[in-house]
């Protein structure tokens, strides 16, 4: 039965079904019930978006950065205004704790706040290059952009996305992922109601391999950006390649986190719980492997267990939940082969591992703790993105950090230390785009995120998100106007 029903695409200033009234379910993951449908577009739906987004880029690239400003922060006061519905409607499509969603909204609208201010500070130069010359380097949107999220964060990654797109003067084409869209949609109907020109904004649900294919294989987007797989980001960047598209890419990551042996093993232990589980492990900067010098390791190894122990999983509408469902079936089983082979390959399974007997119904997983884990075991090397952590003992700084840095990704990592000179030593060396010592909460609006390796290319937020919507344009201006006639194939009149 259909309990809410946020349904429409926004193409063109316009919510509407599909062309052909095709629709997908989205389904709560905590009970597998339908609570939406939502429209499965066609490629008339898909080009109808493109030229929206062409016309629509004509006009917001006109308009004043300042009234480019006011659209954004009304936007993020509509978004404020709602926040506990729309709290309420992300953990019902994503899963999270009620508690999680909230935090999102909030994350979400202050995109919009950070970036309403940047897009007053737009600014080129004037160089003075050389005698009777001036050269003025302008920053102009780059054009229409299609932009891609996933189901982990259905708020936050949207709005990462479009509150600089809008603040430089683009348009946009938003595909977020279908088991999760209503928030992208309510992201839409802020911008509506903030006064968003038609066609500016457009966001459309279906068929993501179609949909990619269509909006790359068109001249008019000029900009790309994925959050998602590194499969997903290998088969987009070869459409890209096709027409030169500029790209900004997040592709997930598989965090170290060192624990140095001058930390208190209990309270180390309670950091990197609370961080590990939350949104079910569902996170792109997650810890995911876990570094423990020998001298603690022991004490380490317990007391993340007792902590564990302690976590309710549940829907994450109760307020007593601390660990939701993953967000589908496909994760549930991934998660289960990954814990089978690491205990195949020696780790020892100390709490967790399956599917929880007193919750039949929903894409629940135990949060699960691995002992003594090998390098070679497949966890080590890709990303899980659910509910297990993987620890491993270390003797030596050196080989923890070969160890962490011996995966392709790059994205964040983390460093455990009462000693803020080792700490930083050991960030330094860490061969990825953000690290955190003592410190997992990474994702600010005002703050560059971003990796290296295979977790992507360039960042999002912070002011030198900017730059990914931005091109700078040259114009020399001689300073005399005298043109000899005969230079451009003219006869003199002079007597």
């Amino acid at each position: 039965m259909i309990v809410e029903d946020r349904s429409r695409m926004y193409i063109d200033g316009i919510w509407a079904d599909s062309s052909d009234g095709g629709y997908i379910d989205v389904t709560n993951p905590a009970t597998e019930q339908v609570i939406a449908r939502v429209p499965r577009a066609t490629m008339s739906d898909v080009d109808r978006a493109l030229e929206a987004a062409e016309k629509g880029w004509l006009i917001w690239r006109a308009t004043d950065p300042w009234t480019r400003s006011d659209c954004l922060r009304a936007a993020a006061a509509a978004l404020r205004d709602r926040h506990e519905e729309l709290a309420s409607v992300l953990t019902k499509e994503q899963g999270k704790p009620l508690a999680e969603s909230r935090s999102e909204i909030r994350g979400a609208w202050e995109q919009f706040e950070w970036f309403s201010d940047e897009a007053r500070r737009i600014s080129g130069d004037v160089l003075d290059a050389r005698s009777e010359h001036y050269a003025l380097v302008l920053r102009e949107s780059i054009g229409p952009v299609a932009a891609f999220t996933p189901w982990n964060f259905p708020a936050l990654l949207p709005a990462r996305k479009i509150a600089p797109a809008l603040a430089a003067g683009c348009s946009m084409i938003l595909k977020p992922a279908d088991e999760a869209p209503q928030a992208a949609f309510a992201i839409a109907e802020a911008c509506e109601l903030a006064g968003l020109p038609p066609g500016v904004l457009n966001v459309v649900t279906g068929d993501a391999a179609q949909i990619s294919a269509r909006l790359l294989s068109s001249r008019i987007i000029r900009k790309l950006t994925l959050t998602g797989s590194v499969p997903v980001g290998r088969v987009l960047l070869r459409a890209a390649a096709e027409n030169i598209v500029d790209t900004t890419m997040e592709l997930g990551g598989h965090a170290p986190t060192i624990v140095l042996r001058d930390t208190s093993p209990r309270e180390a232990a309670r950091r990197c719980v609370a961080a590990k589980y939350r949104n079910a492990g569902q996170v792109c900067i997650s810890p995911t492997r876990f570094y423990v010098h020998r001298e603690i390791y022991r004490e380490y190894c317990e007391a993340f267990v007792d902590e564990v122990a302690r976590l309710k999983v549940g829907n994450g509408s109760d307020p007593e939940t601390d660990v939701g469902p993953l967000n589908n079936s496909r994760r549930v089983d991934a998660i289960t082969a990954l814990v089978k082979e690491a205990i195949a390959a020696g780790a020892l399974l100390a709490i967790g591992g399956r599917r929880p007997a007193d919750q039949p119904v929903g894409h629940y997983f135990q949060p699960t703790v691995l002992i003594d884990v090998p390098e070679r075991a497949r966890i080590m090397q890709e990303e899980p993105f659910g509910p297990v952590a993987p620890i491993s003992v270390y003797d030596d700084l050196e080989e923890a950090l070969n160890r962490a840095n011996g995966t392709q990704y790059g994205l964040a990592g983390y460093v455990i230390t009462d000693d803020m000179s080792e700490g930083l030593k050991a960030a330094a060396r860490l061969e990825v785009g953000m690290v955190g010592v003592n410190d997992f909460a990474l994702s600010y609006a005002g703050v560059p995120f971003g990796g290296r390796k295979l977790s992507g290319m360039g960042t999002e937020s912070g002011s030198s998100a900017m730059d990914s919507y931005l091109v700078r344009k040259s114009i020399h201006v001689g300073l005399t106007h005298r043109i000899p006639s005969a230079s451009i194939g003219l006869r003199s009149t002079a007597s």
